[in-house]
């Protein structure tokens, strides 16, 4: 009997899967070493806020190059050196708060180098994942950022307790290294035999890089050049463009709030123990993981099933999970208890999470061929997101300081987690107006 063959396209996935989830490894373990470290230094919240949002300087200024580098390059190449670049970072800087320019230019460095991993990943998924396949392809690679968020809450605070933040580096280090191995040994680029099928359906051979004076064969046995342009006067001129921009840019705004401030909010508005709580606290960040994939197995069922058309589907999964979680944010502060909260920010986080099998495959469904452009483009304004959410809350979180005394009072907390939900509301009504499920890019 033959053995039944593993498809290539299912390791590219799976690979791609573990680089999300080691990223956001070495996310949340920044935000958590360099808290410990900068508390012990009496470090106030307006510069932590300042020091965690630096990350996103440099992660915005690759987003678009990161998208032209993979259509060019091709985005399995750029994609080994993004993590070979971040991971040498890492290993070579030390945790040291009050050596401030150091840590400035260390987080820059790793937010340029991490800024071409998305856009990189949509370049390949676009060449390898059928349309059929695109929702819970996307939706599982995805859920990668929040299992490694979910492992790095629960592991990471017991490593920098035991071997120090420093160490919480190494470990980000080494993980970075071993996926860079297993990626060079085992990615390709799609075989040719397989790209003669998938042509016609948006995806494969006419999404590798070329060259611009590349010849290619047509019906009647002639030559044509194929033309390696990008449409960027459309791509920045388009609504459905637009509404993906605008929601990429409100789930970011509240993950990255929440990723960089729920440890903060936690120990100091809630008097809790980060090593003291457990595993409860990777609940919000391992429910993403779970709603994810939920939502992308059910975008594909809807669609294949012909129950809502590609555009219905993104629409409704949008809606319901910015909606859900608008609510579940600004309740958030309610809760006093460290059930409470952990329940909130996972409803929050949950159906964020969901939302992704609109907005974030939407890339692929409008335009197959340039899912890396129109990710970076879209991510940038996710990255400026991180900027601005993650510095102005460190100043909210100051100015409530100084009017409450501490951050114990629900009162301190409010307008942080408001912020966020009023712009999911937002973001979902812009999204149901101008967003399609149709290919608009050739």
């Amino acid at each position: 009997m033959k053995s039944m063959k593993f498809p290539k396209r299912y390791l590219i996935v799976l690979l791609t899967f573990v680089s999300t989830c080691v990223c956001y490894i070495e996310r949340v373990g920044f935000s958590i070493a360099y808290t410990v470290a900068a508390d012990a230094a009496g470090i106030n919240q307006s510069s932590k806020g300042t020091i965690l949002s630096t990350f996103y300087y440099g992660y915005a200024c690759s987003q678009v190059p990161g998208g032209w580098a993979a259509q060019k390059i091709g985005g399995r190449q750029v994609l080994l050196l993004s993590f070979v670049l971040w991971s040498s970072t890492c290993f070579l800087v030390p945790l040291d708060p009050n050596r401030v320019t150091i840590l400035v230019v260390a987080r820059l460095l790793v937010g340029v180098a991490q800024g071409f991993i998305f856009p990189s990943i949509h370049t390949v998924l676009a060449q390898w994942v059928p349309p059929h396949e695109r929702s819970r392809s996307v939706s599982l690679t995805t859920s990668g950022m929040y299992l490694g968020a979910a492992m790095g809450m629960l592991v990471l605070p017991s490593l920098v307790k035991f071997r120090g933040p420093q160490s919480v580096f190494i470990a980000e280090a080494a993980l970075g290294v071993i996926w860079s191995f297993f990626w060079f040994k085992y990615a390709t680029d799609p075989p040719r035999s397989e790209h003669q099928k998938a042509t016609a359906t948006g995806f494969g051979e006419s999404l590798l890089p070329t060259k611009a004076s590349q010849k290619i064969k047509v019906e009647n046995g002639g030559t044509t050049a194929r033309t390696s342009e990008i449409p960027w006067k459309r791509i920045l001129a388009s609504r459905p463009v637009w509404a993906i921009v605008v929601n990429n840019f409100t789930f970011h705004y509240a993950l990255y709030v929440l990723m960089n401030w729920l440890p903060t909010y936690f120990e100091l508005g809630l008097q809790l123990s980060l090593q003291e709580m457990g595993s409860s606290k990777m609940l919000p960040y391992f429910n993403m993981f779970i709603f994810s994939n939920i939502g992308g197995v059910l975008a594909d069922h809807l669609i294949t099933k012909r129950i809502m058309s590609v555009t219905k589907t993104r629409k409704f999964l949008n809606t319901v999970g910015f909606v859900v979680s608008s609510l579940a944010l600004m309740a958030l502060p309610i809760f006093r208890t460290s059930a409470g909260a952990i329940f909130c920010s996972s409803v929050a986080l949950g159906f964020l999470a969901l939302g992704r099998a609109g907005f974030a495959v939407n890339h692929m469904d409008i335009a197959p061929k340039y899912a890396g452009i129109v990710m970076g483009v879209s991510n940038t304004a996710g990255t400026l997101a991180g900027i601005i959410g993650v510095d102005m809350t460190g100043k909210l979180l100051e100015a409530a300081k100084a009017e409450y005394s501490d951050l114990s009072s629900p009162e301190s907390w409010r307008t942080v987690f408001v912020i966020p939900g009023l712009l999911c509301i937002f973001s979902s009504f812009i999204f149901l107006l101008f967003s399609t499920g149709e290919r608009i890019f050739d």
